[in-house]
Parts: structure tokens; sequence; C-alpha cells
């Protein structure tokens, strides 16, 4: 069984969008290389930043007293 004539324009289509014209796959690589680095260097700025004790919140949750033991 012989492959048709739109099952081989699909896969020459899909073969050009990968290896066609300039690179695009190590362009679309460093694209998302330059992505992770800026996600790591946001993960650190976040850590660096010391919290202020006023800007804490307690979300421990209170005891009901109604239900206190006998």
């Amino acid at each position: 069984m012989a492959p048709s004539w739109i099952q081989l324009l699909i896969v020459v289509v899909v073969a050009l969008l990968l290896f066609g014209g300039r690179g695009r796959i190590s362009s679309i690589m460093g694209d998302m290389a330059k992505g992770i680095g800026a996600f790591r260097k946001g993960l650190k700025d976040e850590e660096a930043k010391p919290v202020a004790k006023d800007d804490m919140v307690d979300i421990t949750p209170k005891k009901d007293e109604s239900k206190s033991a006998s």
C-alpha cells in the first residue's frame, strides 16, 4: 500500500516547518533556553528578598473552644 499524494504533502510540509529556513529548531531552542534562564533568575531574585514580620499573616486555625473535652 503506497502513501497517497496528500500524505506525502503533509510529510513535506512538516519537514519544511521543522528543518526549513534559517534553522528554526535552533532558534526555538535558543528562545527556550533564554526563557529558562529568565525563570531561574526570577526564582533567585524572589528568594533573596527578606520578608518583614509585619508582612507575615498568621494562618494557624483557632481552636474551637465550644467543643472542649470534658
